[in-house]
C-alpha cells in the first residue's frame, strides 16, 4: 500500500527520483555526453524516441537501428531541428532475425566508432502465434534473442572503448514488471509453445521474454567481470506506459482500459527517465547486474534471481544463435 501511495505521488527514492521524474530531469545534473556513443535499439517511437532525444540534448552521438527507415528519418529530422548539429546515424536492423542482427553489427564495426552506451529497448507484444524466420517463437526472438546476440557480437568494442577512453561503458535492458507474471521453467516454456504443444498465451509470451532479460542481464553482468571490462550491465523496468506495443489492439476495449488505468499511467517522458538515469548517471558507476524501477534500485522477482536459470538461458542462447548461423 505505502508503495503504490509512494508511485502515485511520485515521491522521491533514495537517488532523489521517483515515478514522476522525467528523462530530461534525471540527466541534468550529467556530465557533458559530447565523447559518447550510443545505440539505442526501439528509437523510432514512443520510451525509444524520448531515451534518443534525450542523450542527443546531452551531446551523445547516436546510432539508431531501425526496420523502418522512414520512421527512423523522422525521428532524426525531429531531434536535429531541435538540437541543431546532433550526431546520428541510422541502420537497418530487424531484431527478429539472427541473420538481420549480425549484418548490423557488421555495418556499425565497418565505420570503426567507439561504442559507450548499448540501449537495448525495442519491444514486441505479438498478439498472435507467430515464428521468426530462424524459428523462434516472435515475442522472444524480438524481445531477447536479437538483443542477445546484438549484445554478445558488441561486448568486445565495448570493452576496447572502455579501455582506450577510461570511460565505463554501460548496457541497459528494458525488461518490464511484467516478467513477474511468468514463473516456471523458461526453456521448456519456450519449447512447447514455439512446437505448439500448448496453446499461445500472448500476455505470458511476453512476461517469459521479459523474464529472459532480467535473467541475461545477471549473467552479462558476471561474463563482463570475467572479462575484465570496464563495462556494466543493468536492467530497468520503465512502468506502465501506453506506447505503440499496443497498436496491434488499437480500438474502443483498449482506449477504455488505458483510461481507466490512466492514473496508474507514466508519460512518455517519464517512462524514459529510468533508462536515461542508469545509462548517464554517474552514481552508478561500477554498479552492474542489478535492476530498476523509477530510477531507483529495486527487487526483481524471486525467479530473476535465479542463478542457475540465468546460466541455463546463457547457454542455451548461445546454442540457438550458434545453430542458425550454420543453417
Amino acid at each position: 500500500m505505502l508503495e503504490t501511495a509512494r508511485y502515485l505521488l511520485g515521491s522521491p527514492g533514495s537517488s532523489g527520483f521517483g515515478s514522476k521524474s522525467t528523462a530530461e530531469e534525471v540527466t541534468e545534473a550529467s556530465p557533458d555526453l559530447g565523447t559518447i556513443t550510443a545505440i539505442i535499439t526501439g528509437a523510432t517511437s514512443g520510451i525509444g524516441a524520448e531515451t534518443a532525444r534525450v542523450l542527443a540534448m546531452r551531446g551523445a552521438r547516436l546510432v539508431i537501428p531501425a526496420r523502418s527507415v522512414k520512421a527512423a528519418q523522422e525521428v532524426k529530422d525531429r531531434i536535429a531541428g531541435e538540437f541543431p548539429g546532433s550526431k546520428i546515424i541510422l541502420l537497418p536492423l530487424d531484431l527478429s532475425s539472427l541473420s538481420s542482427v549480425r549484418s548490423f553489427v557488421d555495418e556499425f564495426l565497418s565505420l570503426r566508432l567507439p561504442l559507450n552506451l548499448l540501449i537495448n529497448n525495442a519491444g514486441k507484444y505479438s498478439h498472435d502465434y507467430a515464428l521468426s524466420e530462424d524459428g523462434i517463437e516472435m515475442t522472444f526472438a524480438t524481445n531477447y534473442l536479437g538483443h542477445f546476440l546484438l549484445t554478445k557480437l558488441l561486448m568486445e568494442t565495448m570493452a576496447e572503448t572502455a579501455l582506450r577512453t577510461g570511460i565505463e561503458g554501460r548496457i541497459i535492458n528494458v525488461s518490464s514488471g511484467i516478467h513477474t507474471w511468468f514463473s516456471g521453467d523458461c526453456l521448456r516454456y519456450l519449447d512447447l509453445v514455439t512446437s505448439k504443444k500448448i496453446s499461445y498465451d500472448a500476455t505470458l509470451a511476453y512476461a517469459l521474454s521479459k523474464l529472459a532479460i532480467v535473467l541475461h542481464t545477471m549473467a552479462l553482468a558476471e561474463k563482463l567481470k570475467e572479462m575484465g571490462a570496464n563495462v556494466t550491465a543493468n536492467c530497468v523496468h520503465p512502468g506502465i506506459v501506453r506506447t505503440r506495443l499496443t497498436r496491434d489492439r488499437e480500438g474502443f476495449l483498449t482506449d477504455l482500459a488505458f483510461f481507466m488505468a490512466s492514473k496508474l499511467l507514466k508519460t512518455i517522458p517519464q517512462a524514459a527517465a529510468t533508462a536515461c538515469y542508469a545509462a548517464a548517471n554517474p552514481l552508478l558507476a561500477g554498479l552492474t547486474g542489478k535492476y530498476f524501477a523509477d530510477c531507483n534500485l529495486a527487487s526483481p522477482s524471486p525467479a530473476a534471481g535465479c542463478r542457475r536459470e540465468s546460466s541455463q538461458l546463457w547457454s542455451a542462447s548461445e546454442a540457438m544463435t550458434a545453430e542458425m548461423e550454420k543453417s
